[in-house]
């Protein structure tokens, strides 16, 4: 059974030719719409959600191909992504929503929110970086990137090799890599994670958002040249930095504020779930006010 949180409703929406998997929580407040990255699912904010639901409306999604969503045979790239996140905005019917988006969910939440700008109050930006603003870079072993971004990235290489590996390479490589807080990701967090990426088909997603960087060829820096975000944009750099502050002020034409957690690794969200939260209602509330 998936795992699940108190004061959460599991949803189930068809749209644009898959099934996307959300999760709410709060009554009131301007709603925040989080994006997860990889190796993650919603449930990566399984702890920042009560803190944010206290004074906002929460949704979480499954990205398609991840977690409980769909994840047939089809289209998996950022830009089909970008267009669910339209969909599922106006199907929860609560106006625009301050977006959030961290690691790979970077791209596909810029061009949701340069293509959709109705639909998007603000952009919190957590650990993360575009395709033609140095992601592509992180591929480069030779210069300090990582051998699974080209791996994951290669057509038909995660599915041939990847199934029944899915415990050894969340548990043993990728999450002790990318953490620095002890003991942030529980037994019971990576049971969750395996589940999903277990699932048949269940590294579509990954794959599919992994082409899409080296699909890319310009297609980024010319909607950012286009359509700069022209929302408020907070960045969160922790074990990155200064990577997230430095992409988004290029694809920025408004207010931009920066905030950088010391101490903490890549997934900010399980390892320092207060202080994001502190910094996004901060950030918010700020929002909020400006449109009063």
């Amino acid at each position: 059974m998936p795992a699940t949180i108190p004061d959460v409703t599991h949803h189930l929406l068809d749209v644009n030719g898959t099934q996307l998997h959300y999760v709410a929580a709060g009554s009131s407040g301007s709603p925040i719409l989080l994006v997860h990255g990889w190796p993650e699912t919603w449930w990566a904010f399984a702890k920042l959600i009560p803190l944010l639901a206290a004074t906002h409306r929460v949704f979480a999604v499954d990205l398609r191909g991840f977690g409980d969503s769909g994840n047939a045979e089809g289209d998996y790239d950022d830009a089909t992504s970008a267009e669910d996140l339209h969909h599922l905005v106006g199907h929860l019917g609560v106006g625009p929503v301050h977006l959030s988006i961290q690691d790979i969910s970077g791209g596909l939440g810029f061009r949701f929110a340069a293509t959709h700008p109705d639909d998007v109050l603000s952009v919190t930006a957590i650990e993360t970086t575009l395709a033609g603003f140095g992601l592509e870079n992180l591929a480069d072993v030779n210069h300090g990137g990582s051998w699974h971004v080209g791996f994951l990235g290669a057509p038909g290489i995660p599915e041939m090799f990847l199934p029944g590996h899915e415990r050894q390479l969340l548990a043993d490589w990728a999450y002790p890599l990318m953490t620095t807080t002890k003991n942030a990701i529980t037994d019971a967090d990576v049971d969750e994670f395996v589940r999903t990426y277990a699932r048949p088909g269940g590294w579509r997603g990954t794959a599919g958002l992994y082409q899409a960087i080296f699909a890319d060829h310009g297609r980024t820096k010319a909607l950012a040249a286009e359509r700069p975000l022209t929302v408020p944009v907070l960045t969160v750099d922790a074990a990155s930095a200064p990577f997230t502050e430095q992409t988004f002020t290029q694809v920025t034409a408004g207010e931009i504020a920066s905030v950088r957690l010391e101490g903490v690794g890549h997934l900010v969200a399980q390892e320092a779930p207060q202080a994001l939260a502190d910094a996004m209602l901060t950030f918010t509330a700020r929002v909020d006010t400006g449109r009063e």
